[in-house]
Order: C-alpha cells, then sequence, then structure tokens
C-alpha cells in the first residue's frame, strides 16, 4: 500500500482546519468520503483540477486510504470556501488517465502565473516527477477521478447520520 509522506500526514490536520473555515488554498479542497470497513466520513485536503466546467482529483501518493475508500463508495462530499457539494466519482482508465495528465494536466499548470509554475514543478518533480514529464507512467502509479456534481436525493447518508 501507498503511504503518504510523514510531512503531509504531520500538516493534514491544519490544512483541514483551515479549508474547513474557508482560507483559500489553492487548487485545494476538502474530500468527505464513506470509510469502507467502518462506513464512518473521512476527510482528506486533497487537489483538484478544474478546467472548462470539468473537474478531477489525483492520487498524489497513489493507492492511499482515501483512493481506496472513494473508488469503493463512488461519491463523496467535496468542501471548498465554505460551500459542500455532494459528488460522483468516476475513475478513470489507464488510457483515459494517460489523456489526463498529457492533455489536461500539463496545459493546466503551463497556464499558471509564473510563481505557481515554478511551485508546481517543484512540488511535482519531489513527489511525482512523472506527472509532467510521462503521462502514461504517471497514469499508471497515480489515480485519477473525474469528478461531477450528484443529485442531493441520491446521496447516501453516512452511518449513524440522520436521513433526511
Amino acid at each position: 500500500m501507498a503511504k503518504v509522506p510523514a510531512l503531509i500526514r504531520l500538516s493534514n490536520p491544519l490544512t483541514r482546519r483551515l479549508l474547513r473555515i474557508g482560507v483559500p488554498m489553492g487548487p485545494n479542497l476538502l474530500l468527505t468520503v464513506r470509510g469502507r470497513s467502518t462506513g464512518q466520513p473521512r476527510t482528506a485536503p486533497v487537489a483538484a483540477v478544474e478546467v472548462e466546467g470539468r473537474r478531477w482529483i489525483i492520487g498524489a501518493y497513489g493507492e492511499v486510504q482515501w483512493v481506496r475508500n472513494l473508488r469503493a463508495a463512488g461519491e463523496a462530499d467535496v468542501e471548498a470556501h465554505g460551500r459542500t457539494e455532494h459528488v460522483t466519482a468516476v475513475a478513470l482508465s489507464r488510457d483515459e488517465a494517460t489523456e489526463f495528465f498529457r492533455d489536461v494536466l500539463q496545459p493546466y499548470v503551463r497556464s499558471f502565473p509564473l510563481l505557481g509554475r515554478v511551485f508546481g514543478r517543484v512540488l511535482f518533480g519531489l513527489i511525482a516527477p512523472e506527472v509532467l514529464n510521462d503521462p502514461a507512467r504517471a497514469a499508471a502509479l497515480r489515480p485519477v477521478f473525474e469528478l461531477q456534481p450528484a443529485l442531493d436525493a441520491a446521496r447516501v447518508p453516512y452511518r449513524g447520520e440522520p436521513r433526511d
């Protein structure tokens, strides 16, 4: 199983708190997904890529817990800037993920202002160099999900959560 670097694990509680109170943190949002074993809600900060009305998230550290939970649940809540939205999540196939890394993510990072491009290159260079240089390898190592708005009526409450 993949493991998130210690610095990220240690900073996640602070990142979660800041995102929860609405502090803008670039493309980051909170993903809350039902745990596949417990049914309890599990929340993780993740970075989203939004291009032309479509939204994706990347398992930057591979098959970590939130990725496994999202794959099993197929739905989640995302929270950004004080707003929560229920979404469905579709895992991209390896071919679709390769296209995503090549045709969406690389141009997306290139569209950032200079400082953002430098930060993106440094960040990806440290944790996932293939993301910007080898789309096929990135697709083999980093799961990608496309998030789409879900109807609230279709939302399945978390275990212990009151049903409407």
